[in-house]
């Protein structure tokens, strides 16, 4: 029997994207397909969504007051890469999301103002559509990704859809893909979301004294998932629970770690059209000709020292803030560095007074290009991501698919999905990257200084590469562990 599931999210690739929320989104309903899992995907409407449904769009549903907002749900497609023509739903409700700026924040980076309500009705009509509120859908299972979708959990458990009645009950999954956001705001708010007094609570959506969107969804839900196993184990602990780990440690059997997967339809250096020039494993000598492009794209010097890429948002959590300290070693010990990324003003000041002082060593692009991203994953030897915590990353993972060697602190997916070059590792040929412990400049500059003498062994490097090149991480094996995940929640419904 197939099982059909509702996955809420507040963005999905190719439609609309901030970060890596989007990708995983964007890419399971394919990698669940195999496994007789159906997957819907509720978006909201966006301008950029709902230009992709037509001048009329079929609509299933209205709502004269969505928290207040007249809304429609409408029908459409979705697909990325390998990816085509998987069920969509959007949200339709102008007064909430037909805006200019960011899906979360305006054009001048400050978040809206109304945020709260925007994905409480977003998560009032996930409720509404899982519990039975729209006749001609039904789902097994509803998953909710990150606090933008926690609260569709919290109304079905407190209010679920009662048109005829109550709904459904139906199991649900919410995935935890950064902890750091959670969607706090004050209890003022709490009249305005509709539900009863008792979700006003410790094991309800109450958070010191105000509200948690990604509480409620992480106290209602029938399991959690994270993107890594070892992030998983982390959030337990201060330092990544975030203030959440006692409810974490207090479902502790309900938790688990699921790494992501990439796309190879998308992330592949034989077929990527990027490219100057597409290589294999076994023609990484190709690789040449991308790296003199990347070079000259960036104003670097030729050298015989590896070549760093970082793509990254510039922010503490990402140790951008080390990586800046130690630009210094890294042209020390012979070798540069292409950064592409944005965020936090002073960093990117930092980062072009380290380009001026280093001219052809360092080169420097603030803002994103996803393009640009794949030139420099093709051309650069290595790939930086000194991530003070990361839940999964895909960065490292588009670094082993494409010969680029990760070099990234251990922790999270980091520690889960590159094997360092240590010497037993080495002799055995499966070493992938450089891990290094703790983000600061010593173990950083060490890390950097390994990885050099690493690159001036040509044997050793090119093991590196083959090594991350052969690795499976597309969605094959992720997409499994979520449908057994689905299957193991809904087979006494």
């Amino acid at each position: 029997m197939t099982l059909s599931i509702l996955s809420v999210a507040s963005e999905a690739v190719p439609l609309v994207k901030t970060g890596g929320l989007a990708d995983v989104v964007g890419a399971l309903p394919a990698a669940l397909a195999a496994h007789d899992v159906a997957m819907t995907t509720l978006l909201p409407g966006y301008p950029a969504v709902t230009a992709t449904l037509g001048k009329k769009p079929k609509v299933l549903h209205t709502w004269d007051r969505l928290l207040g907002e007249p809304a429609r749900l409408l029908a459409g497609k979705i697909g990325v890469g390998s990816s085509e023509g998987h069920p969509l739903l959007v949200l339709d409700a102008p007064g909430l999301f037909a805006r200019e700026g960011g899906p979360y924040v305006d054009a001048t980076g400050r978040d809206w103002p109304d945020n709260w309500k925007r994905f409480a009705a977003f998560g009032r009509a996930a409720a509404d559509i899982a519990g039975g509120g729209v006749k001609t859908l039904t789902f097994d299972l509803i998953h909710a990704h990150d606090w933008q979708a926690g609260m569709a959990l919290a109304y079905l458990r407190f209010a679920p859809f009662s048109g005829d009645g109550a709904g459904p009950q139906l199991p649900s999954v919410i995935t935890i893909h950064n902890m750091a956001f959670q969607g706090h705001y004050g209890a003022d708010l709490f009249p305005a979301l509709g539900l009863p007094p008792q979700a006003m609570a410790i094991d309800g959506i109450e958070y010191h004294g105000g509200i948690s969107f990604l509480k409620a969804g992480l106290a209602a839900a029938s399991r959690i998932t994270t993107v890594s196993p070892t992030y998983a184990r982390e959030i337990r602990e201060p330092g990544f629970g975030m203030g959440l780990e006692g409810l974490i440690r207090a479902r502790e059997g309900e938790v688990s770690g699921i790494v992501n997967g990439i796309d190879p339809a998308v992330w592949n250096p034989a077929s990527d059209a990027a490219l100057k020039s597409g290589y294999t494993a076994r023609a990484l000598a190709k690789r040449a000709t991308n790296k003199r492009a990347l070079e000259a794209e960036f104003g670097l010097e030729k050298g015989d020292g590896p070549l760093f890429v970082v793509i990254s948002r510039l922010t503490w959590q990402k140790g951008m803030d080390v990586l800046l300290e130690a630009a210094d070693h890294l042209v020390g010990i012979g070798a540069r560095l292409a950064l592409l990324g944005s965020g936090d003003a002073a960093l990117e000041s930092g980062f072009h007074a380290a380009a001026a002082r280093h001219p052809g060593r360092i080169g420097v692009r603030i803002g994103y290009d996803e393009a640009l991203s794949h030139r420099m994953l093709g051309g650069g030897d290595a790939i930086l991501v000194p991530s003070r915590f990361e839940p999964c990353g895909l960065t490292q993972l588009y670094g082993l698919a494409y010969g680029c060697v990760p070099v990234v602190s251990r922790t999270g997916g980091l520690a889960d999905t590159v094997i360092d070059a240590n010497l037993a590792a080495r002799q055995a040929g499966v070493a992938t990257g450089v891990q290094f412990d703790g983000v600061r400049w010593q173990t950083l500059a060490d890390a950097l200084t390994r990885t050099v003498q690493l690159y001036r062994d040509p044997a050793a490097w090119r093991s590196l590469q083959r090594a991350g090149m052969g690795a499976d991480f597309t969605w094959t094996g992720s997409g499994e562990a979520y449908a057994d995940l689905y299957k193991s929640l809904t087979v006494t419904r």
